[in-house]
C-alpha cells in the first residue's frame, strides 16, 4: 500500500531512507580539545540512522575551513558530490559501524587559501623578497612563506596574457578534510584516521581584456598534476601534529564545468599508512554522474536514456505543457546505483499537486526496476512540491507531499 506523509519531519526520515529506533542510550564521553589538550564532555549517539551512515559527536563542530569550498568551487552540485562522495569512499577504510565522523578540524581557512593560490612568478617573487628585505608595507618573511605555499602554477593574473593563462591553468580548486574518530579504553574520543579530497578542474575559465575563454584540461593532464599536488599535501599534513601518525585516505575529484547540471566525480584513490608521508599506488575509481536525456547518456546507457524519455512521455499525457523531465544517473563500475528525476511543473492548487503525485507514484511502480535507488522530485517555481523516494531493493516507494 502506498505511504503518504504530510510533515516536514517525515521528510527527514524519508531522505535518510531508514527508521532508527528511539531510545535514551546516548553516551557522554570525554573528547580532547585540539589546542589545549584539555578534556571536555561530548555526547556520542548510539543511534545510527543506517549501517551506511556515520554517527557524529555532539556538540557538532564545524570545519576549521568552513565556507572555503563555496568560495572556491563554482558549481553547487560539485560541492555536494565532493562532500558526500568523499564520505562514501571513506567507508572502504573507516567502517561506519566502528568509526564516528567529524568535519575536518586541522586544515584551516587561512592554510587552504594559501595552498589554493597561484605561485608567484619569478618577477613577483623577486618583488616580494625585496619588500621583505626593505621592510616595505610591513610585508614579513611569514607573508612571503605563505605565498610560497601556493600549489597552482605561477601566474601574475593582473598582467597575464592569454598565452600565460593557457600555459599555466589553475588546476587545484579545493582541498577537503574529513576526520574519523573512535572511543578508546579511557572513554575518550580520539582521532584515528582522516580523508583528504582534492578537487581539480576539467575546464579552466579566465578573462583577458573583457573576453572570457575556456581552457579544457584533459583527464591525463589533470591526473598528472593532481598526483603531484596530493604528494605535497600529504607531506604538509604530516607536519600537523594531530595528523602526523594516523592513516590517511586521499582521493582526486574531477569537477564538471560550472554550468553543468550534473556533478563531476572522484577518479582516483590512494592511502598512506599511519606515519608515512609518501604515496604509493593509485587505484582508479569507476564512478560517474550522467545527465538524461543527453547524447552521452543515450550513447553509453541507452536503456536508462530510453526509460527517462518514456517516463517523460507518460508525464506529458497528464500535463501536456510541462517542460520536460531531467534525470541524473549515478553509476559505479557502469552499474546504475541511483536515478534522480526532476519534474518542473506549474500547479494552481494543492489538489493538482496531490493528483499528479499519485499519478507519478503509479508510473514509478509500473516502470522502474528496484535494483537501484530512485528519487522523483516534483517542483514548481523552484519549490519542492512533493517527493517520491524508493530505496534499492524495496517493493514500494515512499511519498511526501510538502505543506505550503
Amino acid at each position: 500500500m502506498k505511504k503518504i506523509v504530510m510533515s516536514l519531519a517525515g521528510a527527514i526520515l524519508i531522505m535518510t531512507g531508514c527508521s532508527p529506533s528511539i531510545g535514551n542510550s546516548d553516551e557522554e564521553v570525554v573528547q580532547n580539545k585540539d589546542e589545549t589538550k584539555q578534556q571536555s564532555n561530548s555526547i556520542v549517539s548510539s543511534q545510527q540512522l543506517s549501517e551506511e551512515n556515520y554517527r557524529t559527536v555532539l556538540p557538532y563542530r564545524p570545519s576549521a575551513s568552513r565556507g572555503v569550498i563555496t568560495n572556491q568551487m563554482g558549481n553547487r552540485v560539485d560541492i555536494d558530490e565532493m562532500e558526500t562522495g568523499l564520505r562514501r569512499l571513506s567507508k572502504e577504510y573507516f567502517e561506519p559501524e566502528q568509526y564516528f565522523y567529524e568535519e575536518g578540524q586541522y586544515l584551516t581557512s587561512d592554510m587552504l587559501y594559501n595552498w589554493l593560490d597561484t605561485y608567484p612568478t619569478d618577477k613577483q617573487l623577486k618583488n616580494l623578497e625585496e619588500r621583505v628585505e626593505n621592510n616595505k608595507d610591513q610585508f614579513s618573511e611569514a607573508d612571503l612563506n605563505a605565498r610560497k605555499q601556493a600549489l597552482n602554477p605561477p601566474l601574475d593574473e593582473e598582467n597575464a596574457t592569454k598565452e600565460d593563462y593557457e600555459e599555466n591553468p589553475k588546476y587545484l580548486t579545493h582541498i577537503l578534510e574529513q576526520n574519523y574518530l573512535k572511543k578508546n579504553d579511557d572513554n575518550q574520543m580520539e582521532l584515528v584516521g582522516a580523508s583528504i579530497g582534492i578537487a581539480l578542474k576539467s575546464v579552466y575559465t579566465y578573462d583577458v581584456e573583457g573576453n572570457t575563454y575556456h581552457r579544457e584540461i584533459s583527464k591525463s593532464e589533470m591526473m598528472k598534476k593532481g598526483k603531484e599536488i596530493a604528494q605535497t599535501v600529504l607531506e604538509r599534513v604530516r607536519n600537523i601534529e594531530e595528523l602526523s601518525d594516523v592513516p590517511i585516505m586521499i582521493a582526486l575529484y574531477r569537477e564538471e564545468d560550472q554550468s553543468s547540471p550534473v556533478p563531476g566525480n572522484f577518479v582516483a584513490i590512494t592511502d598512506a599508512e599511519a606515519g608515512k608521508a609518501s604515496i604509493g599506488e593509485w587505484e582508479t575509481v569507476h564512478e560517474e554522474n550522467v545527465l538524461f536525456p543527453s547524447d552521452e547518456g543515450e550513447e553509453k546507457y541507452h536503456d536508462t536514456h530510453q526509460l527517462v524519455q518514456n517516463f517523460g512521455t507518460r508525464v506529458e499525457e497528464y500535463f501536456p505543457n510541462y517542460v520536460g523531465v531531467i534525470g541524473e544517473g549515478f553509476y559505479m563500475n557502469e552499474e546504475l546505483q541511483k536515478l534522480t528525476l526532476e519534474i518542473p511543473l506549474e500547479f494552481y492548487g494543492k489538489g493538482e499537486v496531490t493528483g499528479f503525485t499519485q499519478y507519478a507514484y503509479g508510473l514509478v511502480q509500473e516502470m522502474f526496476q528496484d535494483y537501484y535507488e530512485l528519487e522523483v522530485k516534483i517542483k514548481s517555481n523552484e519549490k519542492m512540491e512533493s517527493l517520491i523516494y524508493r530505496e534499492a531493493g524495496d517493493d514500494e516507494a515512499t511519498v511526501h507531499i510538502f505543506d505550503s
